[in-house]
This record gives C-alpha cells, sequence and structure tokens, in this order.
C-alpha cells in the first residue's frame, strides 16, 4: 500500500468521478485508475461501484475514516519533519561539564539565542560519562565533555577537540605544598585528596595517572561542585587535582593556592613515585553529538559557535590545537522526560 494510493481513492471518494479525481492529483485518470485497481487487489475487495458516478461500496464507506486518517497522519509527520529541516524545533538540549558551562559556554548561549530566538535552550551541567550516556539515549542534542575515545567510538558520533588544558592541583593557602612552584609527585602522592564522584572523567583520569606512577590514590572524599572542592580544601588538609578551568575563581580567593605538578623524570625503575616516563597531565575537550543531528540547522549552528569560541591552548606539547582547528573524527528526544532522566543519572 502506498501514500498516493490512498491519496487517489481519497480524491475519487471526494469527487465521485476518476476525471476529476485526476485533474485534482495533476495525473492522467488512467495513472487513477492503476491506482485504485492496484489498491483493491492488495485489499480484495473493490471499493467503488463502477456507475456513471463512482460511489463508494460497503468495503470504501468502511476503509474511508482510516484512509483519511491515515493521510493525515502521513501529512503531520512530513510537516514535522520539514520544519525541523528548516530549523523549526522547540528546543535544543545540551549536556556539558561545568567548567564549560561555567567559563566558556556563556557567550555562547548568549549569541544563540539571539541568532534562535524562537528555540528554546535547555542546558545541564552533568559529568563527562553521564554526558555522554544521555546523548546516547537521545535526551539531548550536544555534549561537551572530557574527550574518552572508548565512550564515543561508534560510526553515528562525531567527535570534534576543542582544547586540551592542564591539570593543577587545589590547595588551602597555608598548605604545606605551597612551597613548590611546580609540585613533584613524590611529594603530591604522600597528600590526602579530594576526587570527582563516580562518572566524572575527572575520577579516571586521575586515578589511572596514579596508577602509571606506581603511587596509591588516597581519595578520602567524592564531590560533584566546584564549589564544594573549594570550600573543602579551603579547610586546610586535604588537595585536589583539577582541570585549569576548573581553578579561575580559586585564583582570586585569597584563602586557596593553585599549584603545576612538576614533571616526572625518566628512569628505568618503577619502584620509585617519580620514576616513570612523563606524559603532562592534562584532559582534552570536546564537543560530541550525533551525524543525524548536524543536519538539523539549529544545532549545527550551535556547533559552530562553539568552535568559532576562544577556548584556551594546552600547555602541554599538542598546545597549537585551538577549538577553531575543526578536527572531526567518526566515530527528536521526549523533551518533557529530559529533566527527569537527568536527575536519575
Amino acid at each position: 500500500m502506498r501514500i498516493e494510493q490512498l491519496q487517489a481513492f481519497l480524491f475519487v471518494a471526494e469527487t465521485g468521478s476518476f476525471q476529476q479525481a485526476a485533474r485534482k492529483c495533476g495525473v492522467t485518470q488512467s495513472t487513477i485508475s492503476r491506482q485504485i485497481q492496484a489498491l483493491e487487489a492488495e485489499m480484495g475487495l473493490s471499493l467503488f461501484h463502477r456507475t456513471t458516478q463512482a460511489k463508494l461500496t460497503l468495503a470504501g464507506e468502511r476503509f474511508l475514516p482510516r484512509a483519511r486518517k491515515i493521510c493525515q497522519e502521513w501529512h503531520s509527520a512530513t510537516q514535522e519533519l520539514a520544519d525541523l529541516l528548516a530549523g523549526k524545533q522547540p528546543e535544543l538540549c545540551v549536556a556539558a561539564i561545568h567548567s564549560v558551562c561555567s567559563h566558556y559556554l556563556p557567550p555562547v548561549l548568549q549569541q544563540f539565542c539571539r541568532d534562535y530566538p524562537d528555540v528554546q535552550l535547555r542546558v545541564t551541567a552533568l559529568g563527562s560519562d553521564r554526558a555522554l550516556k544521555v546523548l546516547r539515549d537521545g535526551l539531548v542534542d550536544v555534549a561537551i565533555v572530557m574527550n574518552n575515545p572508548f565512550f564515543t567510538a561508534s560510526p553515528e558520533m562525531v567527535v570534534d577537540v576543542l582544547y586540551n588544558e592542564p591539570i593543577e592541583i587545589l590547595m588551602a593557602a597555608n598548605h604545606p605544598l605551597t612551597k613548590h612552584e611546580q609540585v613533584p609527585w613524590s611529594e603530591l602522592v604522600q597528600y590526602r585528596q579530594v576526587v570527582f564522584k563516580d562518572g566524572y572523567g575527572m575520577q579516571r583520569l586521575v586515578q589511572d595517572q596514579f596508577l602509571q606512577q606506581g603511587a596509591t590514590l588516597q581519595a578520602v572524599m567524592e564531590l560533584n561542585t566546584l564549589d564544594a572542592f573549594r570550600g573543602v580544601v579551603r579547610q586546610g588538609e586535604l588537595i585536589a587535582l583539577l582541570p585549569h578551568s576548573a581553578l579561575v575563581d580559586a585564583h582570586t580567593d585569597p584563602t586557596l593556592t593553585v599549584r603545576g605538578i612538576a614533571p616526572a623524570p625518566e628512569v628505568t625503575t618503577s619502584k620509585i613515585a617519580d620514576s616513570l616516563t612523563d606524559l603532562s597531565l592534562t584532559r582534552q575537550v570536546a564537543l560530541v553529538t550525533t551525524r543525524d543531528r548536524l543536519q538539523i540547522p539549529p544545532i549545527k549552528h550551535f556547533c559552530q559557535l562553539v568552535r568559532q569560541l576562544n577556548m584556551p591552548l594546552s600547555d602541554s606539547a599538542n598546545s597549537n590545537q585551538a577549538i577553531g582547528s575543526n578536527t572531526s573524527v567518526p566515530i527528536s528526544c521526549d523533551r518533557s522526560a529530559v529533566s527527569r532522566e537527568l536527575e536519575r543519572v
């Protein structure tokens, strides 16, 4: 059964004439006749009495309201998709890590609202793992996260690397480690730490780095907001390894100090904390979406705004890659349920 056949049936039923139905459809009468015959053959019943006027049979009368409903649904569906392609979507949902939400997204959000005033923009701060989960589940359109190829290695995903940034140490202003401008790993591993909760890419990054250094991470507390990190570290005993962008406010707080991590020298034994080959401790932030979403004008425009934003360069060897580099790696949501799902994850 084809939609053209149903439309031909409705026109004949409305006009009572194959000839007039052909004029309305802009086709020949023989085309209308073939469509009706094919429909009747599929149904196994005649839909019209062939007299001077095409009158519905009993089967045709029963079928008429169903055919109307199907065609109405088809029209609604095609119109919705046309509106989507034209950028007439009701909202755009974004999940991003906290530091990006706080310091880098605001100008993008303001510009997007000016460019698409009829699109409701919804932004939720989430850890990287959870942000990618809700993206895969179709609950958000774009995720800005710490890049992890393990979670984005699927054909429908598109990953744009935005920037690399160093991981630094947050500590109280009177902490013993403040004597170092660059804290050596042999000193760093001796202190207890506050870490991000499970589901945040930073927790995994820090744990992996300690494993590589042959050291034990003394994680005594898990938190999930930057305000909480500052509040706890301010008490004096604990330290936290955080990305540079998460420490912007700490630089102006007289009760807190930020220090870099000294490179670990290359040696042959792994029995000393500073013994493994140094790979500067950094994180890579990326914009992630899906190929089909990039066909929708508001989503495509939002991603372009993010790529154009002047985000920070890394202090690492790969610091020549900024947000404008546009490195892409191949790899509609029930909006009323977005907030409920985000609360669960």
